[in-house]
């Protein structure tokens, strides 16, 4: 039995995951991309580019739910306000609201800034530090006022099958670390992401922001060293702390609290498995 109407707007790896879980579960899903793949998959494409409104013709009526989750095509301010709040206004008028149950913006923890390695959770003050934060609160903020009972996911660093740009330059030596100051890594593997998305679509009465997490934030050279011991590699020199990240510890209990329980609650454990260690 068909369930939801959804369509994924940006639907990069993290997307065509949850696509593939919505497919699974019985949702109709349609899933929008500049340049769709050349096979199907069970998934209905759709060509389009959101910061075209003109393109934006070819999107069905009576979509229930809609997840933006897009990436922009290069990394500067005025592609990622183009890409995360102009683009979503275009697409709400193309879609229309009324038939739409629920909205949720996969955004970033980027829009906190720097706690000095204090806990954050949902109701802690943003201040983002980078232009990408700044346009994702922007969007959220469009968002909130646009589409009542809408949800914003604020996910922190996504690790996982793919992902491994990281892995490789610890194996290269090329990776430096904070240590005499803790500098807190948050992360989050993107089989957790994508469960996380598939769970809050489905909760009956939503709180319209979490954070998605996993339950262990780790100073980023206890990480790192980890990893390199997993790899075999040199553990990591010392130097300077991430810029435009800010430390702080992200906090799940939100989530959690919601029924949600992840598989992976602990990076290095996650990381283990990556590696098959």
């Amino acid at each position: 039995m068909v369930g939801e109407r959804v369509l994924l707007a940006g639907c990069g790896d993290l997307g065509l995951r949850v696509a593939q879980k919505l497919h699974a579960r019985g949702d109709e899903v349609w899933a929008l991309r500049r340049r769709p793949p050349a096979h199907a998959a069970d998934i209905q494409w759709l060509c389009a580019d959101l910061t075209d409104p003109a393109s934006l013709g070819c999107v069905p009526r009576g979509i229930t739910q809609l997840v933006y989750l897009p990436t922009p095509d290069r990394r500067d301010p005025a592609a990622y306000r183009a890409t995360f709040v102009d683009g979503l206004a275009h697409l709400l008028d193309a879609l229309g609201v009324a038939s739409l149950r629920r909205v949720l913006f996969v955004s970033s923890s980027a829009v906190y800034g720097e706690h000095g390695g204090e806990w954050v959770d949902e109701e802690t003050p943003v201040a983002p530090a980078g232009f990408n934060g700044a346009a994702l609160l922007e969007a959220e903020q469009l968002l909130a006022a646009r589409c009542s009972g809408s949800i914003v996911l604020r996910l922190a660093g996504l690790y996982g099958t793919g992902r491994m740009q990281l892995i490789e330059r610890l194996r290269a030596g090329q990776v430096a670390v904070p240590r005499q100051t803790s500098h807190w890594a948050n992360r989050i593997h993107v089989d957790d992401a994508t469960r996380a998305i598939a769970h809050l679509l489905q909760l009956t009465d939503p709180q319209p922001l979490y954070l998605g997490v996993d339950s262990t934030p780790l100073p980023l050279d206890v990480l790192y060293d980890y990893m390199a011991g997993l790899l075999g590699a040199p553990q990591p020199a010392a130097g300077a702390a991430p810029t435009g990240i800010g430390s702080k510890r992200l906090s799940n209990q939100r989530l959690r609290d919601s029924g949600f329980v992840p598989r992976w609650p602990d990076s290095r454990a996650g990381y283990a498995a990556l590696l098959q260690v």
